[in-house]
């Protein structure tokens, strides 16, 4: 018998951000096709916070539970959509996300993220005249700061998924792309401060 603080099955919070979801066609069929995997939970931020009142204790225990954060969201005027930088903002916090203890420490962060534009145009001598990592920097660096894991991000740009077929075909990716980076995790650990919270919460006792 496992004791309470080995790791157990890689567990995944994919957490949506997409501010105009009834104009969206891709970015609803990836979480559908991500909500699929075992241990992958879906938790839409503009569908809970439409007024951006978010509940900072919540989420905090939300994100303790998880061992790979998926941050999925389309790409507006080449940054996270703006309820997603207000949630990281005040749930991301000192104490918690990063400084003494730092919780989040080992997990691991993972950018999902769609364009309207093609491929092309995320280069030196296209349009937006960067690669499309360079507009996850942030992202990244955040990751980086807070102790956590930085997994390739999964993109999917507008003209690869502008037809049924291109769609099937970036949905299979993202699933693949999803399952591979959860393959190659080991779940953390729960230290004690954290299996204590865990039994007061849950009113377990010894």
């Amino acid at each position: 018998m496992a004791t309470p603080d080995a790791p157990t099955a890689t567990r995944t919070l994919l957490v949506f951000a997409h501010p105009a979801l009834e104009r969206g066609r891709v970015n609803p069929a990836m979480a559908e096709a991500a909500a699929s995997l075992p241990d992958l939970a879906v938790h839409d931020l503009y569908e809970v916070y439409p007024d951006f009142t978010i509940d900072v204790r919540t989420e905090q225990k939300r994100l303790l539970k998880h061992d790979l954060i998926v941050l999925q969201f389309p790409l507006y005027w080449f940054a996270p959509p703006a309820l997603l930088k207000e949630w990281l903002d005040l749930v991301w916090t000192r104490g918690f996300a990063f400084g003494d203890p730092g919780k989040l420490k080992g997990r691991t962060l993972m950018c999902a993220v769609t364009t309207g534009a093609n491929r092309e145009a995320y280069r030196e001598d296209g349009t937006y005249r960067f690669d499309i990592d360079e507009f996850l920097r942030p992202m990244q660096q955040t990751a980086a700061y807070c102790g956590l894991g930085w997994a390739e991000p999964f993109i999917l740009h507008g003209r690869e998924a502008s037809d049924a077929g291109g769609l099937a075909r970036g949905l299979a990716r993202y699933r693949e792309h999803l399952e591979r980076v959860v393959g190659g995790l080991t779940p953390c650990p729960k230290p004690a401060w954290a299996l204590k919270q865990i039994a007061a919460e849950t009113g377990a006792g010894g």
